[in-house]
C-alpha cells in the first residue's frame, strides 16, 4: 500500500511563537496537542494543503514556508511533513473551527508545556532546530 502524506501547517509561527492545537476529535485523540493540518488532496502540493488545511481548520489566510527536514510515521499509511508557515498580514486570528477546542501561542521556553500527540514529539523536535532554538524536551 502507498503511503499517503499527511501535511502540517505545523510550523505557524508569530511572534516567535509556534502555534499548537488542541484535538477536541476522535475521542481517542481527545484533549492531546498537535501541529495544526491535515491530509494532502490528491493532485495537490504540500504547500497548497498547508494552506487550505489551516484556512479550514483556523480560519486563517497564511502562507506556506520551506519544508521541514524529516519525515515521521503515523497510522499507516499515514506520514507526516511539515512547513513552516506564516500569516498573511490582515489574516484573521486563528480559531479553532474543526477537531480543535484550544489554539495556544508557544514561546520556545513553553513548547513542551502542552501534551503533544506521540507523532507530532519528533517533529516538534525537528522544526524547532529548523528555526535555531532548544529542540530538547524539558
Amino acid at each position: 500500500m502507498d503511503e499517503r502524506i499527511v501535511v502540517a501547517g505545523a510550523a505557524l509561527w508569530h511572534g516567535g511563537r509556534l502555534l499548537a492545537a488542541r484535538r477536541s476529535a476522535p475521542a481517542d485523540l481527545a484533549g492531546r496537542w498537535e501541529l495544526p493540518g491535515g491530509k494532502v488532496e490528491p493532485g495537490e502540493s504540500g504547500e497548497a494543503a498547508v494552506v487550505r488545511e489551516l484556512r479550514e481548520e483556523l480560519g486563517v489566510d497564511a502562507e506556506a514556508g520551506p519544508r521541514v527536514p524529516g519525515e515521521w510515521p503515523l497510522r499507516p499509511p499515514h506520514v507526516l511533513h511539515v512547513w513552516t508557515a506564516r500569516l498573511r498580514p490582515g489574516s484573521p486570528a486563528p480559531a479553532p473551527l474543526q477537531d480543535h477546542d484550544e489554539l495556544r501561542w508557544l514561546a520556545p521556553a513553553e513548547v513542551w508545556d502542552v501534551d503533544w500527540l506521540d507523532p507530532d514529539v519528533p517533529a516538534v523536535r525537528e522544526v524547532l532546530a529548523h528555526v535555531g532554538h532548544s529542540p530538547t524536551r524539558t
